[in-house]
């Protein structure tokens, strides 16, 4: 899944594996580092396993956080059997959709084009928008879909699992995701920041694991780290009284839950570091490659 921020990839990963792995914000950039969604599709008897590649969004890269991103989501187009490129066609977003197109010409993939958001978009200028960007790329299919009611996803996955190659399937049958548990955690913490505080809190955050602990009592106990750049920005996520960081707990720890099977107690703290951009050990913890 390529394209450039807030196409809507996560939430595509999200309805073909048929539950949430992917978090998912109106804030772009949302998708920091490159993960797997784990879909199965059956048809006429035959199960076939595909594994999804959502991809952080593809934009011009001004920081070393940008860079990371930038190469996670071309590093998650290698070796694929086939790349989906994602377009809004509300936003369109040109200045990064017409480098990438360029990019993806002399890829040896099978490319498809799918747009998105058509239970919003304008059936005119949408087609005019197919038409112009298949001239632009060399794409096998052109798809128009919406990821958020569903709407020609179906006909997508059945294209996407014939295209699959025969063989055993890379990952056990319940999985749905190569996130590890921890990692997953952060995510819906983060995503509650990004969904609670909107605008208020820049693009500068992260969230860290600290302490993972299964309780005797079959309870699990997590404890993360909100990082933020300045110290207002700590005083905005904590809120008068503590009310907003109480918020933000309250609803990750909810969804942890439900996601989870298992009740769980979340602490979160926040930390001021002015530099945390440049952390090498935070870009492990988001599954990110340090870039010069």
């Amino acid at each position: 899944m390529l394209g450039a921020p807030n196409a809507g990839k996560s939430t595509l990963v999200n309805q073909l594996v048929g539950q949430k792995v992917a978090i998912t914000s109106a804030k772009a950039q949302t998708t920091r580092a490159r993960m797997l969604g784990i879909a199965l599709h059956e048809s006429d008897g035959f199960a076939t396993q595909m594994v999804l590649v959502d991809t952080p969004g593809i934009f011009a890269p001004k920081r070393r956080l940008d860079r990371a991103m930038v190469s996670a989501a071309w590093e998650g187009a290698e070796a694929a059997d086939a790349v989906l490129l994602m377009v809004d066609p509300l936003k369109q977003r040109r200045h990064e959709l017409l480098p990438m197109l360029e990019q993806l010409k002399h890829r040896p993939e099978r490319k498809f084009l799918v747009l998105n958001k058509v239970d919003r978009a304008k059936k005119e200028p949408l087609l005019a928008l197919a038409q112009e960007l298949g001239e632009l790329g060399d794409f096998a299919e052109i798809y128009f879909i919406s990821a958020l009611t569903g709407d020609g996803v179906a006909e997508l996955k059945d294209v996407l699992a014939a295209l699959m190659p025969q063989g055993e399937w890379m990952y056990p049958e319940d999985q749905v995701s190569d996130a590890s548990e921890r990692l997953l955690a952060t995510e819906i913490t983060r995503e509650q920041l990004y969904k609670q505080l909107h605008e208020e809190l820049p693009y500068d955050s992260a969230v860290r694991p600290e302490k993972y602990i299964q309780r005797k009592d079959g309870s699990l106990e997590i404890h993360q780290q909100i990082v933020v750049a300045r110290d207002n920005q700590r005083m905005i996520v904590l809120g008068k009284g503590g009310s907003m960081i109480k918020s933000i707990g309250a609803a990750a720890r909810q969804e942890l839950s439900e996601l989870l099977g298992q009740k769980v107690h979340l602490f979160l703290h926040v930390k001021a570091t002015e530099n945390w951009a440049e952390d090498k050990e935070i870009y492990e913890e988001m599954g990110l490659d340090w870039v010069g």
